[in-house]
């Protein structure tokens, strides 16, 4: 990412700033993306007229329709007639029609990330406070925790969050407390966005390429992508970091309240008394020399420790009783596709997750272990510019698994590169010793020897950003229902 972008992106944001949200008239594209559809739900809420489009219908584009908000199929120029404000994302090509007509037209053209601004400055300037969660992994479930355990101690807050929350039924909550939003880091625009406080999780090499191939991707180097979290948690009022990440203090010194959470000794918010079961995790929390009391989470792994010491972090914060918070959290069913539970085979549990670079994959394998259980992954890498820089760690990271069925690169986009393919990383496995993976360019081979080798205590993880949570579907329904 050049320079001129980023002086052009901080233009853009900066040009808002102060706008009030007055038009009426909302049209946003790519509306059936799980962010783009948070947007649109959380302004009709706020009473604007809403409209959308999208490539393919899809389940959110259905339910998007029947609470209100028309969506239409393809794109095309008359959807922007009448139209105060065109949203688009920065996948959007400069040469769309829409974008076209838009400008054209005189109608203002805002970004994805520019949008949750506004709303996030409209939260600070009727005082009800503004929650921005950002970093390479634990975002979703974080948002998630954070928005259920204020909700569950009656601050109301409002939400918008990248995965579904159950608690919510969907990706959005509205409400009059503090404004919780899910801030993704492979939009560069989220550096410039203001909120009272910054929650980061951790900082790490995903979605960065080279200065001369940023293919799918958005940063050109580590340094340029980490510079960015730095001055997100820079324009916060106060930073809440979490002191487990090595180096991540030295990215967000320097507020006026910087404050820390994990298991390390000298954390503002420190875990205790750990202790780990094959369904649950319980520990106690201490506020500097104060213990506030004990957490029960229904969620294994140790990255789920941490992600929802931060929800209890932050509620303190906000001044929630902390017996309402250690409710809500014991009660926490988790967001979609984080280790969302599906289902059953043959008396083995079906679970499906995003975990899609070696450090997720890791933490999910981490929490797939501590249930006891044979671990069974089918695994899906995620696009081929991540395939091609993580392979190996992907494989090092996938050999405390006791089976893996890889299937095909989810392309997301990208053109292939020659020479990336998902056998690199069985090929690695077998290598170092593995001898339960296999390639299986064939999904209903999977499915067919699932079906036939599941067992009662066996767990069953399909993993990935792709498509593969189609499988988890596919094997907890019944034959006739899974091929109708």
């Amino acid at each position: 990412m050049k320079a001129s972008r980023l002086e052009r992106a901080a233009a853009l944001v900066a040009a808002s700033n102060g706008v009030v949200m007055h038009t009426t008239r909302y049209h946003l594209m790519g509306i059936g993306g799980i962010g783009v559809s948070a947007l649109a739900r959380l302004l009709k809420a706020q009473g604007f007229d809403v409209t959308g489009c999208d490539t393919q219908p899809s389940e959110l584009t259905e339910q998007l329709h029947a609470e209100g908000i028309p969506v239409a199929i393809g794109h095309d120029a008359a959807h922007v007639a009448g139209m105060d404000i065109l949203v688009a994302s920065n996948a959007v090509a400069s040469d769309d029609p829409e974008l076209r007509a838009a400008r054209a037209a005189g109608v203002r053209v805002q970004r994805r990330m520019e949008l949750l601004g506004d709303l996030m400055r409209t939260s600070l300037a009727n005082g009800a406070g503004s929650v921005g969660v950002v970093g390479t992994h634990g975002k979703t479930t974080t948002t998630s925790m954070i928005a259920v355990t204020l909700a569950g101690a009656g601050l109301d807050p409002a939400a918008f969050v990248g995965g579904i929350v159950p608690e919510f039924a969907g990706n959005a909550r509205v409400g009059t407390g503090p404004f919780v939003a899910e801030v993704d880091e492979s939009d560069p625009d989220f550096q410039f966005l203001t909120c009272d406080t910054a929650v980061v999780t951790n900082a790490e090499d995903d979605h960065v390429g080279t200065p001369d191939d940023v293919r799918a991707t958005y940063w050109a180097s580590v340094e340029e992508q980490h510079a960015a979290f730095a001055r997100f948690a820079a324009s916060a009022r106060r930073v809440l970091y979490c002191a487990d990440w090595p180096g991540l203090a030295e990215l967000v010194t320097g507020r006026e309240e910087t404050l820390s959470y994990g298991t390390r000794e000298g954390s503002d918010y420190r875990a205790v008394d750990i202790e780990r079961s094959p369904s649950n995790s319980r520990f106690s929390v201490l506020r500097g020399d104060t213990r506030l009391g004990q957490v029960t989470l229904p969620l294994p792994g140790e990255h789920n420790i941490l992600n929802s010491l931060a929800a209890v972090a932050v509620a303190d914060l906000y001044g929630a009783d902390f017996a309402r918070v250690a409710a809500a959290l014991a009660a926490f069913r988790g967001a979609g596709r984080r280790w969302q539970q599906i289902g059953e085979l043959n008396g083995a549990l079906v679970i499906d997750d995003y975990a899609h670079n070696p450090t997720k994959v890791a933490a999910a394998l981490e929490g797939a272990q501590q249930t006891g259980r044979r671990v069974r992954v089918v695994f899906q890498p995620h696009r081929y510019l991540r395939t091609q820089q993580t392979w190996a760690r992907l494989a090092q990271s996938l050999m405390n698994a006791d089976e893996v069925l890889l299937l095909d690169i989810a392309a997301a986009s990208e053109t292939p590169i020659a020479g990336v393919h998902a056998t690199q990383i069985s090929q690695k496995m077998q290598q170092d010793g593995h001898t339960g993976v296999r390639y299986c360019p064939d999904r209903e081979d999977v499915v067919r020897h699932l079906r036939e080798t599941a067992r009662p205590g066996d767990l069953i993880v399909t993993m990935g950003a792709g498509d593969v949570w189609m499988l988890s579907r596919q094997l907890t329904q019944a034959p006739a229902e899974a091929n109708p």
